[in-house]
């Protein structure tokens, strides 16, 4: 591309350049030959007229006309033969006095350059130089001679083809030092297109940290700053997918291997009961534990379907009472805290709160099942409903045996167990905090924990609107 900008650019003004010097090559030859054509008509005429007034006092003095008008020549040739002049007088077509030795004088060939007042006016070529003729008869009563007056004009057509020759040899240099210009423009202009394209070779190839260096505040550098920029969004983009196919990859498998266990152990006691003989309290055993498996995978699906049910739909939300809110909560979860000998501890600062209540009332109820599960027993969890900083804040907040940050990074993956065989033998599937981070982004909330080995574990809901 750059090789063709550069042949157009250089022949378009290489067309323009010359085309101009041609220009005005022609307008000055044009202007000299006419002013020297103006110069040799008023010669013209004045030597016609004064020709004439010289043989009128011939002719009063009584001398022969055709006596007298050799001396007359020859007077007018010594004075214009200087100034590059020459003269041809004939009579009848007859040549009779001439600085030019050929047979005849021939009027001058058409085309002419122009015609006044009876006289032709032509370029003409004598030996090896040029001539502007002006050819015309003398006034009344000598109208039968005729006064031929040739100007040379070599010197003027010799210093055209000089200017000429310089012109274009000038020219040439120039555009020689232009093209170099061109060159160095364009391979600085294309120099960052070429980067880009370099750049958008290595992106193609998986290389998404490539970037343009930026120089300057012109439209070039915007360009490569804009380059930058997609190339930024582009990494972030693939990082973001590639890390979104990593969740992905491991909910699949984690979902796998939560859902291999209670399948194999319902297979398990199944086939147990149907071949051998067991009595009736073997078999209410395996029952017993069949059931608890279905119910895990029960709890899964519909934790599950749960979380697609949420993905991308918009939700109802209305203004809820917050002791409404507290007080369902309590009825729920109540007779789980005194079996484990938890004390609940309700407070709540403002009246309501805009909110799914279904949706907010599971996302506690899991908060507050994860804190009874992390508490001892004689535990205290809380309940706090604040304003921090104009803005909503709800804490769960419990005194159990906290996890470390290793843990505390993970703890809203799904299927992410901080104990996995205490969860398991209890029927949790891993997926209550995934559900709580998923209900909080539907509400534009931020659902955030933290947590200290022996002290417990905080979890902040905090609603970005009011």
């Amino acid at each position: 591309m750059k090789s063709r900008t550069f042949l157009f650019t250089l022949i378009l003004f290489l067309l323009f350049f010359y085309s101009g010097i041609l220009l005005v090559l022609v307008l000055t030859l044009k202007s000299n030959l006419d002013t020297s054509k103006d110069r040799s008509l008023r010669e013209h005429y004045f030597i016609a007229s004064s020709y004439a007034k010289d043989m009128d006092a011939l002719k009063r003095r009584g001398t022969s006309i055709e006596s007298g008008i050799q001396s007359l020549y020859h007077s007018y040739f010594d004075f214009y033969s200087k100034q590059k002049v020459i003269l041809n007088i004939s009579k009848d077509s007859r040549p009779l006095y001439t600085d030019i030795i050929r047979d005849s004088i021939k009027l001058p060939n058409p085309p002419y350059l122009s015609k006044k007042s009876g006289r032709l006016v032509s370029m003409e070529k004598l030996g090896n130089k040029e001539y502007i003729c002006v050819v015309g008869t003398l006034p009344a009563p000598y109208d039968t001679y005729t006064l031929a007056y040739y100007y040379d004009v070599s010197a003027i057509i010799s210093s055209w083809n000089k200017m000429t020759v310089m012109l274009f040899s000038i020219g040439i240099a120039f555009c020689g030092l232009l093209a170099s210009c061109l060159l160095l423009v364009l391979d600085r202009v294309f120099k960052p297109l070429q980067q880009i394209s370099t750049a958008s070779k290595s992106i193609a190839q998986g290389r998404y940290e490539k970037r343009l260096a930026v120089k300057g505040r012109d439209e070039l550098a915007e360009m490569a700053r804009s380059f930058n920029y997609m190339a930024q969004e582009i990494e972030s983009q693939i990082q973001e997918l590639a890390a979104a196919a990593e969740q992905k990859q491991q909910f699949v498998d984690n979902l796998a291997h939560e859902l291999r266990t209670p399948l194999t152990t319902i297979y398990g006691y199944a086939e147990y009961i149907q071949k051998v003989v067991r009595s009736e309290e073997d078999k209410l055993f395996a029952t017993n534990y069949i059931m608890s498996e279905s119910r895990r995978l029960q709890t899964i699906a519909y934790r599950l379907l749960d979380m697609a049910t949420l993905r991308g739909n918009r939700i109802e939300l209305n203004n809820i009472h917050m002791e409404k809110l507290v007080q369902e909560v309590e009825k729920a979860i109540s007779i789980k805290a005194k079996e484990e000998k938890i004390k609940m501890i309700y407070d709540f600062q403002f009246d309501t709160l805009v909110c799914n209540a279904d949706l907010m009332h599971i996302l506690l109820i899991n908060l507050i099942d994860n804190a009874i599960k992390a508490c001892s027993p004689n535990g205290v969890i809380k309940l706090i409903a604040y304003l921090e900083k104009e803005k909503k804040v709800i804490v769960v907040q419990d005194n159990g045996k906290g996890m470390s940050e290793d843990h505390l990074v993970h703890i809203t993956e799904a299927f992410y167990r901080v104990d996995p065989s205490r969860h398991r033998s209890g029927g949790g599937a891993g997926l209550g905090l995934a559900l709580c981070k998923q209900i909080a982004v539907t509400h534009e909330a931020e659902l955030s924990f933290s947590s200290e080995l022996g002290k417990g574990t905080v979890a902040k809901l905090t609603f970005t609107s009011p």
